[in-house]
């Protein structure tokens, strides 16, 4: 299996970005779709994760009301709209998968394939 995100790049703050993840190898329309993030000196960090079908989202905190993800498993692809950027938002993203696709667990290990990750950068 193999991830490639896009769709990073360096915004001011209040500017929107749409990531993209685009999955090959198998289909993805078993598992589990989600987007981490890693700042300098932080560590690796839930921001949004998607069920299977899309029925079923989660979160972090600090990017609710802001951040929207959504799938299309005809197109084997995640995605992760951001908007209102803050420069707090500002670190590497990174797409994830793991088996079965109805448990959204927050953990880094708890995922078995990983992206290279795409860079964000939010300045002030």
């Amino acid at each position: 299996v193999q991830l490639v995100e896009s769709g990073g790049g360096l915004v001011q703050a209040g500017a929107s970005l749409r990531l993209s993840c685009a999955a090959s190898g198998r289909p993805m329309s078993a598992y589990t779709m989600a987007w981490f993030r890693q700042a300098p000196g932080k560590e690796r960090e839930l921001v949004a994760a998607i069920s299977w079908n899309g029925g079923n989202t989660r979160y972090a905190d600090s990017v609710k009301g802001r951040f929207t993800t959504s799938r299309d498993n005809a197109e084997n692809s995640v995605y992760l709209q951001m908007n209102s950027l803050k420069p707090e938002d500002t670190a590497l993203y990174y797409c994830a998968i793991r088996f079965p696709g109805h448990e959204l667990p927050s953990i880094p290990s708890e995922y078995t394939y990983w992206g290279q990750g795409t860079q964000v950068t939010v300045s002030s």
